[in-house]
């Protein structure tokens, strides 16, 4: 299989770096790790300074003398979970060929967003503080939609398409009944390229 590149020879080999995220003081790394496990568990609403101070056994305000504040420590959680898609989505495409790789791909970013509700919400939800992320993170996370499809355009649509069916069954709007699998599977052939013998 590998990653056969051109036009009808998808996916397409990686062009982004990957980007290395600055390696946290130890105290930071547990702060987060605990955010991330409290985001994970208790939803966002109760992702606080003072939670976390609970959580650590330290009071809240000696926290920000570790981060900024919530908006800082929302943007490593955002920051390492890119990383963590990216990672899981470059695979994905690296092993798939041009028949499999939009099922593939579509399944890999499904299944991660039903397991993190609440850390995909993070990530996708509102305006994204792009000044506050490492650099480049955004575009190596996204890029196997990119590989995938070999147009920018077309992977800005494929991921949005991914997107909005993916919170619509995160939230529970689909009507009762609905197999998802299906509707996933539809979505899928409404991308396929013909050189995948659609």
């Amino acid at each position: 299989m590998g990653t056969p590149q051109g036009p009808g020879g998808l996916p397409l080999a990686p062009v982004a770096p990957r980007p290395e995220l600055a390696p946290p003081s130890p105290r930071v790394g547990e702060i987060v790790a605990v955010a991330r496990e409290v985001l994970e568990k208790e939803g966002p609403a109760a992702l606080t300074m003072r939670r976390l101070g609970e959580l650590l056994g330290i009071r809240a305000p000696s926290l920000y003398k570790h981060l900024a504040g919530k908006t800082q420590l929302e943007a490593r959680l955002v920051d390492a979970a890119l990383v963590e898609i990216g990672d899981l989505l470059h695979g994905v495409v690296d092993r798939a060929d041009a028949a499999s790789v939009l099922g593939d791909l579509l399944a890999a970013y499904r299944a991660h967003a039903r397991a993190h509700p609440n850390l995909y919400r993070l990530v996708t939800s509102g305006p994204l503080r792009r000044d506050q992320l490492t650099a480049g993170v955004e575009d190596w996370a996204g890029e196997p939609f990119y590989r995938a499809t070999g147009e920018p355009y077309l992977a800005q649509a494929l991921w949005a398409a991914a997107h909005g069916t993916v919170i619509l069954e995160l939230d529970g709007r689909y009507l009762p009944g609905s197999d998802l699998d299906r509707t996933w599977a539809a979505l899928t052939a409404a991308f396929r390229r013909p050189v995948d013998g659609a």
